[in-house]
């Protein structure tokens, strides 16, 4: 790594942070000069953890997920490589759901001809017509009838089928139940084609947006826990649905799955020195999905961070820092669901706010910044977000850079400390949405192609990751954390986080409904 140059902060850079941030929710922020810790922070710093990471994982089947022996020699390296900072890092374990599929997944129009053998989306990952629901059971059928349950394909495909038990009423048993995604969560309409007496379910993209591929295209879906182990479930793209919605039709299908629950950990490590009691929690996540390295989610992240964490150690900080590396986010957010979960409400009344940092190394990416005020997805962070927001707003427009809004939506570790009334935000390079022509304008890179073609897949390597999405957001996330460490002010303008809880619906990169 490279020499940490960033030992101590003039009294002109110290001044201008203890200014930073304003005593009102909406208060602008006053520029930090971060430029000392912004070059020692470096690309080639942070693309060393990712090397590292890379070896690990292919030391290890291929991947990081957060059970296996590949994240444990991740927690190692993060724990090693902390510890020679000067950090004293302590690990937090915890139990979680596990789920996979011990083989590939298998459905297929039987009758009427012709025959159609749909793909399996979890191993063809971006592409894909179907998979397994995560928590699926597991369950085979040939030639088994397929009963359409209260669906409505025609524009707008707005639907509440299989939303109640009335949708199955006449239900045959044994049959599979080809359900619309729609108004309630899934774990809802599989429940109930379950308890109606069907031999597995189907539920399908709600189609009433041609133009978005989010409503048409296979969705991975969750049903949020085991339902039944005996009942398998399989999420589908619009068009596996019209196509099994006729009379007469009928589909063999197979799912062989894993659900256990296993235990994994998060790391932890706050700077020495600084306020206790305005607590800035720098997160990312260090798992990666079991199909692959997981280099730019998260290693990207994660690297990135860590590299911050280096560079920053020995500053007499105003506010301790607590670096955190989350473990389980690819099964739900579980490990920063269990740290928030754990803290008494003094303690998280201690923590003044939370950066989030996953991916940001996306090989076709953006600069996306998490929404705080809302102005623009309508969705608003606890108080104090606008401020978090602002910083990152001002930095890019200093540097003449710019940026698009990402809303609050829970897919990534911020959720759980948003739950909890904790100011949040953080910054995000694209995961499997499509960059559009006007990004390309804005960002460089390629229309018509995701932020990231190898999200959740196998060739999420080292190679998968664009320097230059490093040095501007590694850089913007630096200037960020120094901001909140050294400044005096409350993020939210009380010194305390929200005693409310500002709820929103969040299960990892999978869909609840």
């Amino acid at each position: 790594m490279p020499t940490k140059i960033f030992a101590a902060l003039s009294a002109a850079v110290l001044l201008a942070a203890t200014l930073a941030i304003g005593s009102s929710g909406a208060g602008a922020a006053v520029p930090t000069d971060s430029g000392a810790l912004r070059d020692a922070v470096t690309v080639a710093g942070i693309q060393e953890h990712l090397a590292e990471l890379q070896t690990i994982a292919e030391l290890n089947g291929g991947n990081r997920e957060a059970s296996s022996s590949g994240y444990q020699a991740s927690v190692t390296y993060v724990m090693n490589t902390l510890t020679a900072a000067g950090y004293a890092p302590e690990v937090q374990e915890f139990e979680y759901p596990f789920f996979e599929d011990s083989a590939v997944p298998v459905l297929k129009r039987v009758s009427p001809p012709p025959i159609v053998e749909w793909q399996d989306g979890t191993s063809n990952f971006p592409n894909g017509d179907f998979a397994t629901m995560t928590f699926s059971g597991s369950g085979s059928g040939t030639e088994v009838p397929v009963t359409p349950v209260d669906l409505s394909l025609a524009d707008p495909a707005a639907s509440t089928s299989g939303c109640e038990a009335a949708d199955f009423v006449g239900f045959a048993v044994g049959d599979v139940a080809l359900i619309q995604r729609g108004s309630c969560a899934f774990a809802d309409k599989v429940i109930n084609a379950r308890e109606a007496g069907a031999a597995a379910a189907i539920v399908f993209n709600q189609g009433d947006v041609p133009a978005d591929p989010e409503r048409t295209d296979l969705f991975f879906g969750t049903v949020g826990g085991v339902v039944d182990a005996d009942f398998p479930s399989f999420s589908a793209s619009f068009e596996v649905g019209e196509a099994l919605a006729g009379p007469g039709t009928a589909v063999t299908y197979s799912a062989e799955t894993v659900n256990e629950n296993r235990m994994s950990q998060n790391v932890i490590a706050d700077t020495p020195g600084g306020r206790d009691d305005r607590v800035v929690v720098v997160g990312a996540h260090l798992d990666s999905v079991a199909e692959g390295p997981g280099i730019n989610d998260n290693g990207s992240g994660s690297a990135g961070i860590l590299e911050i964490a280096e560079q920053l150690a020995g500053t007499d900080v105003t506010n301790k820092v607590r670096f955190a590396f989350w473990g389980a986010e690819e099964a739900g957010l579980v490990g920063s669901e269990h740290y928030v979960g754990e803290l008494s409400k003094k303690e998280r009344q201690s923590i003044a706010v939370n950066l989030n940092f996953d991916m940001i190394g996306s090989p076709n990416y953006a600069r996306f910044v998490y929404d705080g005020d809302g102005s623009a997805t309508g969705a608003s962070g606890p108080n104090g977000s606008a401020n978090v927001e602002k910083v990152f707003l001002d930095y890019f427009e200093s540097l003449d850079l710019d940026v698009e809004a990402t809303a609050f939506d829970g897919r990534s570790d911020y959720g759980p400390f948003i739950d909890a009334g904790i100011p949040a935000g953080g910054l995000f390079s694209g995961a499997e949405d499509i960059k559009t022509p006007e990004q390309v304008g804005l960002y460089g890179g390629v229309a018509g192609v995701a932020y990231d073609p190898c999200y959740h897949a196998v060739c999420d390597t080292d190679d998968n990751v664009n320097p230059t999405a490093l040095d501007e957001l590694g850089d913007a996330a630096a200037h960020a954390v120094l901001t909140f460490a050294m400044t005096t002010s409350s993020v939210n303008g009380s010194g305390k986080a929200s005693t409310k809880s500002v709820k929103v619906d969040h299960d990892g990169f999978a869909a609840i409904r």
